[in-house]
């Protein structure tokens, strides 16, 4: 009946603290924007111009074939962002070839770990899919690392090879980002000091003597929350989970080799 007890006020713990790190650890897809009026409707031309874009609002951008479309988007410690991109192209036009990248607030470009970033339309097809899904977002990474970190992402849409007579033509898109929450299996011991948002315009601010300098304006963009910077996850609730097992076990294994605690009764000797 002891036995009994024991293991089940551990059944009995264990539910209680794996529920969190089950909610936790589920993918979810970020909050779409309520207002789908505010998504941007134009894209940048460059890393300096790139429009803002918050993960789950569906972009939408009108230019011409051999332009270079940007967007920059927020992304934080245990997502793993997937870009998707439609590209609607004209009537009449030969074979196209579009390619999706995305690069970290350093510039570097990341690798997909899956997803069709590079298609060919062929003459006369109505549109073309692209996506790309990176690599689940570290926390904290080595320097000489190519580790997608906490910060802002961009995304660059252009075609790299066409016919010189479709050059120029017109031709409309649609981007949405969307992230899946990995959890603690992607967790790591350190964090950023700050996420990798560089500044991209200089703005004019005014101290406390109203001298007039100058400051990096940062990106405006960030996660729903603020930046976690990796500091909690559900490897916390199972790390406690597995210390209260461990006490559990300790005490079973104690009630089974202490015995009942009354010495055995010696018959007499004749």
């Amino acid at each position: 009946m002891r036995i009994t007890r024991v293991l089940s006020v551990a059944l009995l713990m264990t539910g209680l603290a794996a529920g969190p790190a089950t909610a936790d650890s589920s993918p979810s897809a970020s909050p779409s924007s309520s207002d789908d009026s505010s998504a941007p409707t134009q894209a940048g031309t460059s890393f300096r111009t790139a429009t803002e874009l918050d993960q789950g609002q569906q972009a939408t951008a009108t230019g011409s074939a051999g332009d270079y479309l940007y967007w920059s988007f927020a992304a934080d410690a245990g997502q793993r962002p997937t870009v998707k991109a439609t590209v609607k192209l004209p009537d009449t036009h030969a074979g196209e070839t579009w390619q999706l990248d995305v690069y970290d607030g350093l510039r570097r470009r990341q690798a997909c770990q899956y997803g069709a970033a590079t298609r060919t339309a062929a003459q006369g097809t109505g549109s073309l899919d692209l996506a790309c899904t990176l690599r689940t977002v570290r926390a904290w990474s080595e320097q000489w690392a190519n580790d997608p970190l906490p910060g802002t992402y961009y995304v660059r849409l252009t075609v790299v090879d066409l016919q010189s007579s479709d050059l120029g033509q017109p031709v409309s898109t649609e981007l949405r980002v969307d992230s899946k929450d990995i959890g603690g299996s992607a967790a790591v011991d350190g964090s950023l000091a700050e996420p990798l948002t560089p500044g991209i315009a200089v703005k004019s601010t005014s101290d406390e003597d109203s001298s007039s300098s100058t400051s990096a304006a940062l990106s405006s963009i960030e996660p729903d929350g603020g930046w976690s910077s990796g500091w909690w996850s559900d490897r916390w609730v199972w790390t406690a989970v597995g210390g209260v097992l461990a006490a559990l076990a300790g005490i079973g294994g104690y009630a089974l080799t202490r015995g009942s605690g009354r010495p055995r009764r010696v018959p007499p000797a004749m």
